[in-house]
């Protein structure tokens, strides 16, 4: 709270910041609020209402974490959230009870909508505030008295009243000094009272856990976007398919992804039976240089195009509320985790151009949130799983043992429903192959006959281990992918030594 008791910033969390105005409001009072900070990474937001008790005389400790429902479950309290679409940045909220205890709010300059009911309005009523989930900070401005049969809203200031009994100074509204604060975090967060669901905090409590502390905000969806009913919405932090069964949208970050940052994307919008999944990938391309009309119908296709262009599905079903982290590291692995829990590498790209990152929304997926970003080695926060060792030595080599027992995880199971690479010209260095077991040694002798020279390299992995004809062979097989690293094989192509 600052020193005029006018603005509140909640320090940490999603949640436990109830305020209260100082004095009780009067009928047809607007309480006006703006909205000084968002945190993009949290589900719900502001909750406003009233309450019948003194706050000067509730003790902090005996306050819940959550104004709903633990909160309005108690005799005196009347409160309701806010839509998550009003939640933003420097929007005046203001809101206020009639005589019927009808409670109304109105967005800056848009009609009064009826937010709840049902408050008793024979006591005197404080202002409820809880700066809760999306919302981090507020701020009270003055207040305005609108009177049934006024036309236009008066200054509460400009009023004379003498049932008022208040100086012009005290005639305003501001945050009690008894803020209410009660210390804690999520980690010791008690259990649901019975008969209470309280699903949007279990929702961001898990959040918490799949999320770093701070997440920095610069980080937006380019105005371009592919798709006859894609939108980009909330500041450019969210982009939404809308009404087309089978279609698909593609959408792209605002600037180059920075190596070793991790981008968080929620899934917001999903369900249904349709087919479909979200892709991701990076690209050289500059968004701003390109034309809808140019872009293919399906990302997958992206591929062909002339620039460098890497994009794969995420494996496994989605629902609303995952989160998605994504980080292109140092040697051009890219890296998923999914709530969390490390996906593995899923796509090698080249680090050492500016990449924009890139998703497809189809079919069940047909929204989703850039929550913010974060470079993990720099806050001190564990890297994803790396990749296979590699001898920088050498140019290419085979097998897949790991020494190290802590990278295990990165050699196990496919790396991906589907995925593309660049084009043969494309400006992309091939990635490192793990090692043979017990050298560190180019091999000369195919991984799968043992009797012809290597001499075929796989696209799009670039791994080198084949001679042409097991590697025609290969190709032809159902599901073909790279014996080393599993990825799917596009084509091979033969090579030639210069002596």
């Amino acid at each position: 709270m600052d020193l005029s008791h006018k603005a509140v910033k909640r320090q940490a969390s999603f949640c436990n910041a109830i305020t209260f105005s100082n004095r009780p409001v009067l009928i047809y009072e607007q309480v006006r609020l703006k909205i000084t900070k968002k945190q993009c990474c949290w589900s719900g937001a502001l909750r406003l209402g009233f309450t019948s008790k003194d706050p000067s005389r509730i003790h902090p400790d005996s306050l819940p974490k959550y104004a709903c429902p633990d909160l309005v479950s108690q005799s005196g309290f009347w409160a309701k959230a806010l839509p998550e679409e009003f939640a933003n940045e420097g929007n005046i909220i203001a809101f206020w009870v009639d005589k019927k205890g009808r409670v109304f709010y109105r967005i800056n300059d848009s009609a009064a909508m009826l937010f709840f009911n049902g408050v008793r309005t024979a006591d005197p009523l404080w202002a409820l505030v809880d700066v809760y989930g999306l919302t981090r900070g507020v701020q009270l401005l003055d207040s305005e008295l609108v009177l049934p049969d006024c036309l236009r809203p008066r200054s509460f200031t400009a009023l004379r009243r003498p049932s008022l009994r208040r100086e012009a100074d005290d005639a305003r509204l501001s945050v009690s000094l008894c803020d209410l604060n009660v210390p804690g975090g999520d980690g010791d967060e008690p259990p649901p009272a019975a008969g209470c669901p309280v699903p949007q905090n279990s929702l961001n409590s898990q959040h918490s856990r799949a999320l770093p502390a701070q997440l920095d905000g610069d980080l937006r969806f380019h105005a371009l976007r592919a798709g006859a009913h894609v939108r980009i919405l909330d500041e450019q932090t969210v982009a939404r398919l809308e009404h087309g069964r089978d279609e698909r949208a593609l959408v792209f970050t605002s600037r180059p992804v920075r190596v070793a940052e991790t981008i968080f994307v929620k899934v917001t919008r999903s369900g249904g039976a349709r087919p479909g999944a979200l892709s991701f990938g990076v690209t050289t391309c500059d968004p701003g240089t390109l034309r809808p009309a140019e872009l293919p119908f399906s990302p997958e296709a992206l591929v062909d195009r002339k620039e460098f262009w890497a994009v794969c599905r995420v494996p496994g079903p989605l629902h609303s509320g995952d989160i998605l982290g994504l980080v292109v590291n140092a040697e051009g692995e890219l890296h998923l985790s999914h709530n969390g829990a490390a996906a593995g590498m899923q796509l090698c790209v080249d680090a050492s151009q500016p990449l924009w990152m890139l998703f497809g929304l189809h079919g069940a997926v047909t929204q989703i949130r850039i929550l913010g970003s974060t470079i993990l080695a720099e806050r001190g926060m564990p890297s994803l799983p790396c990749s296979p060792a590699s001898t920088p030595t050498s140019p290419s080599a085979l097998g897949s043992h790991l020494s190290d027992p802590l990278l295990s995880t990165c050699s196990s199971g496919p790396l991906g429903s589907s995925a593309g690479g660049t084009a043969p010209n494309s400006p992309v260095s091939l990635p490192e192959s793990p090692v043979t077991p017990g050298t560190g040694q180019w091999s000369d002798e195919c991984t799968i006959c043992y009797e012809h020279a290597v001499d075929t390299v796989i696209y799009t992995c670039g791994h080198m281990c084949l001679c042409y004809a097991c590697g025609l062979r290969l190709k032809k097989a159902l599901h073909a992918c790279c014996p080393i690293c599993r990825r799917p094989i596009k084509d091979i192509i033969k090579t030639y030594r210069s002596s």
